[in-house]
């Protein structure tokens, strides 16, 4: 409150003005990203004790040490400068070199772009395209990333569904018949998060050759290409396509290392798509974190023993889940091919939310609800194995047992 005095009206007047405090005028487009199912799970899970988690998305395996060292080695000899926008010239290299040789594609350093993580590469391409009357084909469910970063830079969001009885495989038919005169890109997830699908080569080739026909973009997130448990022929985009004129392909090290909180991701593209985003990553994280990308040199040059080892371990927990799945009542399992989760549906009346928070609430095990992921998934959890054995066995001796005595 404050004192004004009015000099026209003489030195004894005054009038009392109350001020407001400013509030902050946030971009309407904000409204288009969601309270994470997944966050809010976690939160919960933090104030409570005797917690098991099958929520977290992220590798529990220790980071190969001849990579720490690596990260160490770079600090040590001062690497903590920018590196170019493009990247560290030596892990551009070593991404040309490794993913030429591993698809069969002739790539040069143009061709990349290193970012931080596989988020902001995805950021990058959605934001700088996305815009109103663009229309984007997603499946359902899908990777909560994507949709708010379209609807938040004005495109519309065109839902493709996946379902259990099919173990969450994509029915390119079904792609194709979703494509129509405003359909500007199709994000393709191969292997998938939240479901675990892996996508075989006819299903990718008969979308990228429908997608080039029309001159539909195509993002495709990979982040998972090498957590594959059953067929070591990933159909990646690289070798599935004639060119890369209407390919972003999306990739990290997060996963296939466990490196991640390192945050080095990156996008293959052509050459002038590459051009555009480096402009645009310049504005945004400017540069990689530079031990990091030491370390992700030592990652892809090294022997990749480390990866097969770490596989095989997911694959034993992928059995184990899917055994687990089986023994509870109510929940209609499958078989995923890659990634580390298992999503599987409740009877149809049945909200996974609600389920979700009380099991978090009544035993203890902290599981992520199908409507994080989607709308077409209200009746599903995710349910995440990168835990031990042991967990995931303990965490089901409580689930079992407390679905038995629900009455849905």
């Amino acid at each position: 409150m404050a004192n004004i005095t009015n000099n026209n009206a003489g030195p004894d007047k005054s009038r009392k003005v109350k001020y407001r405090k400013a509030k902050a005028s946030w971009n309407p487009a904000m409204q288009a990203i969601p309270v994470p199912g997944i966050r809010r799970m976690v939160n919960m899970a933090a104030t409570m004790k005797d917690v098991i988690h099958l929520s977290i998305g992220q590798p529990d395996l220790p980071t190969p040490k001849h990579i720490i060292d690596a990260y160490i080695d770079a600090l040590n000899a001062g690497q903590t400068g920018y590196t170019m926008d493009a990247g560290l010239p030596e892990l551009l290299v070593a991404l040309r070199d490794y993913y030429s040789k591993r698809y069969n594609r002739k790539l040069t350093r143009d061709n990349i772009l290193v970012t931080s993580g596989a988020t902001e590469a995805m950021y990058l391409a959605i934001s700088a395209t996305a815009a109103p009357g663009r229309q984007f084909i997603v499946t359902d469910p899908s990777f909560l990333l994507y949709a708010p970063l379209i609807r938040m830079n004005g495109g519309e969001v065109k839902y493709v569904p996946t379902r259990a009885e099919n173990d969450h495989q994509l029915d390119p038919d079904e792609v194709i018949r979703a494509m129509g005169s405003r359909t500007f890109a199709l994000i393709l997830n191969n292997p998938n998060n939240p479901t675990g699908a892996v996508y075989p080569r006819s299903t990718v080739e008969t979308i990228l050759e429908e997608c080039a026909y029309r001159g539909i973009q195509v993002y495709a997130d990979e982040v998972y290409d090498h957590l594959i448990f059953d067929d070591d022929d990933f159909a990646s985009v690289l070798n599935c396509s004639m060119d890369l004129d209407n390919i972003m392909c999306i990739s990290s090290f997060s996963k296939t290392y466990s490196m991640a909180g390192l945050r080095i991701g990156w996008v293959i593209s052509s050459q002038a798509a590459i051009k555009s985003l480096r402009r645009y990553h310049m504005f945004t994280t400017s540069v990689a974190n530079t031990p990091s990308q030491f370390a992700g040199v030592a990652a892809l040059t090294w022997n990749q023993e480390c990866v097969q080892d770490m596989v095989n371990i997911y694959r034993e927990r992928r059995d184990k889940v899917v055994e687990l799945i089986d023994q509870t009542p109510y929940m209609t399992g499958y078989k995923p091919g890659g990634a580390f989760f298992a999503f599987p549906d409740l009877p149809p009346h049945v909200d996974g939310s609600d389920l979700a928070l009380r099991m978090l609430k009544e035993t203890g095990v902290c599981v992520v609800p199908g409507d994080a992921f989607g709308d077409n998934c209200t009746n599903a959890i995710r349910i995440s194995f990168s835990t031990t054995c042991e967990k995931l066995e303990a965490a089901f001796d409580r689930i079992i047992p407390w679905m038995a005595k629900q009455q849905f």
